[in-house]
C-alpha cells in the first residue's frame, strides 16, 4: 500500500511514550484548578433585564431564568475564552446576591430546586490533586481555585438564601438532603482556604436549619476524622470541621449520649497523634469544651487519653500538650483533680526534666497559674514527693540558667506550702544521693581491680614442653572423637 493511502492518526489519540510535552501540559492544567465540563465551543448567554427594572409580579419568573443561566460553568484555566460571558455571569450572580438579601416574596416553591441545582452545578466538582505529592500545608503555598470570581458569589448567594427570613426548611429538605451534604463535606478537602471558610458557614447553617440531618452530619464528620487519623493523615478541612464541632458540643445535653463519649475517646483524642497537629491544634482544643460542658463525665478520659498519647520525640507537640492540659486544669473541679493528679504530675515531672528548655519552661509555667497553684497546695502531700527529686536535680544540673531560676521559684513555693515535708524530702534525697555515690565509687574501684588483674602477667608461665604436650593431647582427643563418630555411623 502507498503511504498516501495511510489513514492519518486521530488528533484525540495521545502516545503515552513520545508526546511527553502534551502529557505535562495536561497534568499542570488539572493541578491548577478543578476540572470543569468543557463545552467545546464559545458559550453564549442571552442577556436578561435587571430584576429591579421588571414589575414585581414578573420578578420571581425572571429570578428563575437567571438561576438557570448561572448553571453554565466556564473554564477559568483558559484566561482568554468567553471573557464577555464570564463577566455577564459574574454581574448576574452579584445581582442575585443583592436580590436575595433585600427582596421579599421571591422564594416560591419552584425556586428551591432551581437554587439547589444552580449551587450544585457550580460548587460540586472534582478537586485537583496537590502540585506535590509531599505537600506540606505549613510551608507550601496552597492551590487556589481559578474559578473563585464565580465560586465566591455562588457561596455568598447560598448563604444569604439559607439565612433568608422566608426560607422554609420543610420545603428545602426535599433538595438539601444527605447526598447534598455528603458532596458538601467532600469539598472541605479543597486546598483553597477561602472556599473552606465559606463551606464552614454553609454547613453550620444547614446543621442549624435541618434537624433531620444533624445526626447524619455528625456521623459523616466522624468518618472523615477516622479515615484521617487511622488511614491517610491527609485532609485539608480538619480545622474548619473542628470549629463546627466546637459549637455543636456547646449544645450537648447531659448526660452525654454514648455516641458523643465514643467520639471523644476514639476520634478527638487520637487526633492529637497526627503529624500535622500544629495546623489545627487551636481547634482540637474543643476537648476543653467537653470538660466545661460535662465535667464529671469525661475529664478523666480526656486527661488520661492525652497522657496515653504523649509525644516521645517531638518537643513542639509536647509544648502543645502542656498548653492544652493547662486549659483543662483551669476548668477542672478539685474532686476530679484528685483522681488524676498522680499520673498527671508524673508526666509533668518528666517534662520539667526535659533537656529541651521550651518543654521544661512550659511545664514550670504551671506554677504561675493561681488556680493550679491552689490545687497543688491542697494536694501538696501527694504532688511534692512526685516532683521533688526532678526539681532538686535540675536546680543543680540543668544547662539553662532561666530554667534553674524557675525551678528555684517552684522549690521556694513548695517549701512555703509544706516546710516539714520539704525538709524530710531534702534529707531523704541527700541520703539517697550519698548512697548512690558510694555505690558508684565501689563499682569504679571493682572495675579498676579487674583491669589491674587483666593487665598483670601470670607468675608461673607454662613451660614450652608442657605447652607442646597440651597441643598433642588436644590432637589425640580430636582423632579419638572423629573415630567414635565414624563407628557410630557405621553401626547405623
Amino acid at each position: 500500500m502507498s503511504s498516501a493511502a495511510t489513514t492519518p492518526p486521530s488528533v484525540d489519540k495521545v502516545d503515552g511514550f513520545s508526546r511527553k510535552s502534551v502529557r505535562k501540559a495536561k497534568q499542570k492544567r488539572s493541578q491548577s484548578s478543578s476540572q470543569f465540563r468543557s463545552q467545546g465551543k464559545p458559550i453564549e448567554l442571552t442577556p436578561l433585564p435587571l430584576l429591579k427594572d421588571v414589575p414585581a409580579p414578573e420578578q420571581p419568573e425572571l429570578f428563575l431564568k437567571k438561576l438557570q443561566q448561572c448553571c453554565t460553568v466556564f473554564d477559568f484555566m483558559d484566561t482568554l475564552s468567553d471573557l464577555k460571558m464570564k463577566e455577564y455571569k459574574r454581574s448576574t450572580l452579584n445581582e442575585l446576591v443583592d436580590y436575595v438579601t433585600v427582596s421579599r416574596g421571591y422564594l416560591t416553591e419552584q425556586a428551591y430546586p432551581e437554587v439547589v441545582k444552580m449551587v450544585s452545578y457550580n460548587i460540586f466538582r472534582t478537586l485537583p490533586p496537590s502540585d506535590s505529592n509531599e505537600f506540606d500545608p505549613e510551608e507550601d503555598e496552597p492551590t487556589l481555585e481559578a474559578s473563585w470570581p464565580h465560586l465566591q458569589l455562588v457561596y455568598e448567594f447560598f448563604i444569604r438564601f439559607l439565612e433568608s427570613q422566608e426560607f422554609q426548611p420543610s420545603i428545602a429538605k426535599k433538595y438539601i438532603d444527605q447526598k447534598f451534604v455528603l458532596q458538601l463535606l467532600e469539598l472541605f478537602d479543597s486546598e483553597d482556604p477561602r472556599e473552606r471558610d465559606y463551606l464552614k458557614t454553609v454547613l453550620h447553617r444547614i446543621y442549624g436549619k435541618f434537624l433531620g440531618l444533624r445526626a447524619f452530619i455528625r456521623k459523616q464528620i466522624n468518618n472523615i476524622f477516622l479515615r484521617f487519623v487511622y488511614e491517610t493523615e491527609h485532609f485539608n478541612g480538619v480545622a474548619e470541621l473542628l470549629e463546627i464541632l466546637g459549637s455543636i458540643i456547646n449544645g450537648f445535653a447531659l448526660p452525654l449520649k454514648a455516641e458523643h463519649k465514643q467520639f471523644l475517646v476514639k476520634v478527638l483524642i487520637p487526633l492529637h497523634t497526627v503529624r500535622s497537629l500544629s495546623l489545627f491544634h487551636a481547634q482540637v482544643m474543643c476537648v476543653c469544651v467537653y470538660v466545661q460542658v460535662c465535667n464529671h463525665d469525661c475529664v478523666d478520659n480526656v486527661i488520661r487519653g492525652l497522657l496515653k498519647f504523649w509525644p516521645k520525640t517531638c518537643s513542639q507537640k509536647e509544648v502543645m500538650y502542656l498548653g492544652e492540659l493547662e486549659e483543662i486544669l483551669d476548668v477542672i473541679e478539685p474532686t476530679q483533680f484528685v483522681k488524676i493528679q498522680e499520673p498527671l504530675f508524673k508526666q509533668i515531672s518528666r517534662c520539667v526534666s526535659s533537656p529541651h528548655f521550651q518543654v521544661a519552661e512550659r511545664a514550670l509555667y504551671y506554677w504561675n497559674n493561681e488556680y493550679i497553684m491552689s490545687l497543688i497546695e491542697e494536694n501538696s502531700s501527694v504532688i511534692l514527693p512526685i516532683m521533688f527529686a526532678s526539681l532538686y536535680r535540675i536546680s543543680k544540673e540543668h544547662w539553662n540558667p532561666a530554667i534553674v531560676a524557675l525551678v528555684y521559684n517552684v522549690l521556694k513555693a513548695f517549701m512555703e506550702m509544706n516546710s516539714t515535708l520539704f525538709d524530710e524530702l531534702t534529707a531523704t534525697y541527700k541520703s539517697d544521693r550519698q548512697r548512690e555515690k558510694k555505690k558508684e565509687k565501689e563499682r569504679e574501684e571493682l572495675w579498676k581491680k579487674l583491669g589491674d588483674l587483666d593487665a598483670t602477667p601470670p607468675s608461673h608461665p607454662c613451660p614450652p614442653e608442657r605447652a607442646l604436650w597440651n597441643d598433642m593431647e588436644r590432637l589425640c582427643f580430636f582423632i579419638f572423637f572423629l573415630l567414635f563418630c565414624i563407628v557410630r555411623l557405621t553401626l547405623r
